[in-house]
């Protein structure tokens, strides 16, 4: 009884979560239909306020405020997709090579592990980005790069569990090869943890971006929810200021919302530990 209401929550959470955030993903994908305007482009009277024709209003520079909004959307997404993509697939990596090898591989890949725990992730990339900006893909890889231990850390722990199961083991003395027993036996075991990390890491890469787009670390014109931010709260004495600024902070707010729910979800629905009561 208790292993089905977890798993009707976990349900619920993720059909919420995915709901919310295939909504946020078709408005950044069709952001060039939703908004008839260039987002650069600057030729309306700046600081005006929402009609017809500027559902938001107009910013400072005389961009309109609505399709500033849906790119900075695609921008924040897009970075924090490919930051999390690759952030999980090295940690997933890592964590299942140091299970398998176990001895030299193991101890290396803990200790690095151990070293990038302990540095602060917004440090270095608060440096970089001011001493020698790079792209926001480069960026994002950076972070990748930065933020794999957890991730690792949780593949290796059900890695060296699953490792001595009896179907693996069987498969290791009929002569599977590593790459073959970890695709076919392993990485499908994991796949549940995956889904949890991947909405995990995702959402921290989005708040990343965010994060240095508020403080106006990427190249100047790139449109971010942090950037439209930045800018709008410079006018908050303005009566226009809500409409600049609430909705990227609730835009912000949503996708935060769907990733966690879409990570406690999976944790719920798919958790061994849940699913024996």
């Amino acid at each position: 009884m208790v292993i089905d209401s977890r798993r009707r929550l976990g349900n619920g959470r993720l059909r919420i979560g995915g709901g919310l955030l295939a909504l946020l993903l078709a408005a950044a994908l069709l952001a060039p239909w939703l908004s008839p305007y260039d987002p650069q482009a600057m030729p309306f009277v700046p600081l005006s306020l929402p009609d017809g024709s500027h559902w938001l209003g107009v910013n400072d520079a005389g961009m309109d405020l609505f399709a500033e909004l849906l790119y900075g959307l695609r921008n924040s997404l897009a970075f924090g997709l490919v930051g999390g993509f690759a952030a999980l697939a090295l940690g997933v990596a890592v964590g299942l090579m140091t299970a398998w090898y176990g001895g030299a591989v193991d101890a290396v890949g803990m200790r690095l592990a151990d070293v990038l725990l302990a540095i602060p992730l917004v440090m270095p990339l608060l440096l970089l980005a001011v001493l020698a900006p790079p792209s926001p893909l480069l960026l994002a890889l950076l972070l990748a790069l930065l933020s794999w231990p957890s991730t690792a850390r949780a593949i290796r722990a059900q890695a060296l569990s699953l490792r001595n199961r009896p179907h693996v083991a069987a498969a290791r003395q009929m002569g599977g090869s590593t790459f073959y027993i970890l695709g076919r036996h392993l990485l499908p075991e994991l796949a549940p943890l995956f889904l949890a990390g991947l909405a995990g890491k995702i959402r921290m890469a989005l708040a990343m971006e965010v994060s240095l787009a508020f403080l106006g670390l990427f190249e100047p014109g790139r449109k971010s929810l942090g950037q439209t931010l930045r800018d709008g709260i410079q006018y908050y004495y303005l009566d226009i200021w809500w409409h600049w600024l609430l909705p990227p902070l609730l835009c912000l707010s949503l996708l935060i919302l769907s990733l966690t729910l879409l990570a406690v979800g999976c944790e719920a629905l798919f958790d061994s530990r849940l699913r024996e009561g």
